[in-house]
C-alpha cells in the first residue's frame, strides 16, 4: 500500500496549536534569570516543528477514551525531550549541523556551552512536568509509570544508545538489521514512548493493547526514519528545514544507501501497512493514529 495523503484531520491540526500553547506555558519566561539559558530553551522548543510526538500522545489517549488537560503534560514532556535531543545532536561533537527547522541551530545562535546547558535543562524540565502531572491527574502510580517510560526512551536503550550506534556507524557498512536497530533506538524509542504515555494517561492497563500500540509505534518510528532518509536524498534544504544531502556527505548509513531508493519506498509502504494492521481493532477510535501513520510516511519535511 502507498499512503494516499499527507493531510491531517482538522482535530489533529488544532492539537498542534494546543501543544504549542502548552509548551509556551511550560517553559521558563525569557525575562526570568538566567535569561540567556531560558532564551535558548525557548528558542530550541518553540521555533517550529511538526509536534508529531505530542500528536501521538493525544491520538493514543483519545483512542482509549481520554482527552483534555490530562494529556498536556506528557505531550509537552515528549516534545521537550525531542527538542533537547536535537540541540545536542546538532552540536559539532555530534552531527555538526548549522540548520534546524529552517533556522540556525541553537549552538550557532547561543554558543556551544549555552546550547549544552539548554539541552540539559530541557531534559530535566520534561521529567519535572511528568512528576507534577496535569490538571485533574492525581494518580501517582500512573505518573511513576510515565517517568519510567520516558526514562527508558532517553537512555542507553533509547535515544542515547541510538546516537552511540549512529556515531559508531559513520564510515561503516551496516546491515539492514543493524540500521533498523539503530533507528529503533534513536528515533523510534521516543515515538513508542509518546504512544505509551498517551495510553498510560488514559488509564490503560490492557497488556494486549499495549502490545498492539508498541507494534504500531515500532512501525511508525521506522517509517518516519525511512522517510527522513528519502528526503535527505530527494528534498531541498529550504523545504525540509535542514541540510539536504548531509547524511550522504558525512558517509552515514541510511536506508537508500543500504537497500536503494526504490526498496526504501517499498519498505516505507510495508511499515505503514503494519502500523495500520496493529491498530485495526480500535476501529474508528484509531482514526487519528492511522492518519499519523500515513503522515509520517508522506510528509514533505
Amino acid at each position: 500500500m502507498t499512503p494516499a495523503s499527507t493531510d491531517l484531520p482538522a482535530p489533529l491540526k488544532a492539537l498542534v496549536g494546543r501543544a504549542d500553547d502548552a509548551l509556551a506555558r511550560a517553559l521558563p519566561a525569557e525575562d526570568l534569570p538566567p535569561t540567556d539559558l531560558h532564551r535558548a530553551m525557548r528558542y530550541a522548543v518553540l521555533g517550529g516543528g511538526k509536534r508529531l510526538r505530542p500528536l501521538f500522545v493525544y491520538a493514543a489517549g483519545q483512542a482509549l477514551g481520554c482527552d483534555g488537560a490530562i494529556l498536556d503534560a506528557p505531550a509537552c514532556a515528549v516534545e521537550i525531550i525531542h527538542a533537547y535531543s536535537l540541540v545536542h545532536d546538532d552540536l559539532p561533537a555530534m552531527d555538526d549541523d548549522a540548520l534546524r527547522r529552517g533556522r540556525p541551530t541553537c549552538h550557532i545562535v547561543f554558543g556551544e556551552a549555552m546550547a549544552i546547558l539548554a539541552g540539559d535543562a530541557l531534559q530535566a524540565l520534561a521529567f519535572e512536568l511528568l512528576a507534577t502531572g496535569s490538571d485533574g491527574d492525581d494518580d501517582a502510580r500512573r505518573r511513576i509509570a510515565m517517568l519510567r517510560t520516558l526514562g527508558l526512551a532517553c537512555g542507553a536503550e533509547g535515544m542515547a544508545g541510538g546516537q552511540a550506534f549512529d556515531l559508531a556507524g559513520v564510515g561503516h557498512t551496516l546491515t539492514l538489521d543493524e540500521l533498523e536497530r539503530m533507528h529503533a533506538y534513536k528515533t523510534g524509542a521516543l515515538i513508542r514512548a509518546s504512544i505509551r504515555l498517551g495510553a498510560l494517561a488514559a488509564g490503560c492497563d490492557d497488556e494486549a493493547m499495549f502490545a498492539r500500540l508498541d507494534r504500531y509505534g515500532h512501525a511508525v518510528g521506522l517509517a518516519f526514519q525511512v522517510r527522513d532518509d528519502i528526503l535527505d536524498v530527494e528534498g531541498e534544504s529550504a523545504v525540509i528545514g535542514k541540510t539536504a544531502g548531509k547524511d550522504a556527505a558525512a558517509d552515514k548509513p541510511t536506508f537508500p544507501s543500504i537497500i536503494g531508493l526504490e526498496a526504501s519506498r517499498e519498505r516505507l509502504a510495508a511499515l505503514v501497512d503494519d502500523a495500520l494492521e496493529a491498530i485495526a481493532p480500535l476501529g474508528e477510535r484509531g482514526a487519528w493514529l492511522a492518519a499519523l501513520a500515513r503522515y509520517s510516511a508522506t510528509r514533505g519535511h
